[in-house]
């Protein structure tokens, strides 16, 4: 049991320290000065990832596998979410008392942005479903799921919160204020191609022959 556990923990952390959208918006909402607001995205992208790895336990990776129009639909999905976000993002670099427009100011409207982006990311189960997979032995005891699915939870608490804090700190939160403009304009290009990525991968498998 603990050999399967390192094995899905060693995975789990490689992926998480690659910086992708979460690390962005985390990145933004602390940097801006609003630790509390960026600590309430984490607590919405982390009961996202929850549920991601509830399903693929449950097997929602092989209904994925299965039915690929449902993967398809939910891709083209997030990736409009993630223009709709990266056009506020690069509208709030015109003026400063616009930024916090963009940076989600409340802490509900971090908390959905978070939730929403990661339950609009089906690759995440997709991943869970793969390393499950993969770790555990042909019959997996309960306790065994049960302990893997807590432990990829903590790890992106844990990865996710420490960000927030880290990138909160007043030496950033004044680097963020004196180059707003740009940084938001520039997250607003990255998480805009991220979307369009998102969705141009989409068509292009749908374009593909089949097998």
């Amino acid at each position: 049991m603990l050999e399967t556990l390192i094995t899905i923990a060693v995975l789990h952390w490689v992926v998480l320290i690659l910086p992708g959208f979460n690390f962005l918006l985390i990145g933004q909402l602390a940097a801006a000065g609003k630790r509390s607001t960026a600590l309430a995205a984490v607590a919405g992208m982390t009961a996202g990832t929850l549920m991601w790895a509830i399903l693929a336990v449950a097997g929602v990776g092989i209904v994925f596998t299965a039915h690929p129009a449902i993967r398809q639909l939910a891709q083209v999905a997030g990736g409009l979410y993630l223009l709709q976000l990266a056009f506020r993002l690069w509208r709030s670099g015109k003026a400063p008392d616009a930024a916090a427009a963009a940076a989600v100011p409340t802490h509900a409207g971090a908390l959905r942005v978070g939730f929403v982006t990661s339950a609009l990311n089906p690759k995440i189960a997709l991943f869970y479903g793969s390393v499950f997979a993969t770790a555990f032995p042909a019959h997996p005891s309960n306790t065994l799921v049960g302990l893997a699915v807590a432990m990829v939870f903590l790890n992106s608490v844990v990865w996710h919160t420490g960000l927030a804090w880290a990138l909160s700190r007043l030496a950033v939160q004044r680097a963020y204020l004196r180059h707003f403009r740009s940084l938001n304009r520039g997250a607003g290009l990255l998480v805009g191609a991220i979307g369009l990525k998102l969705i141009a991968g989409t068509f292009l498998e749908l374009r593909s022959p089949g097998p």
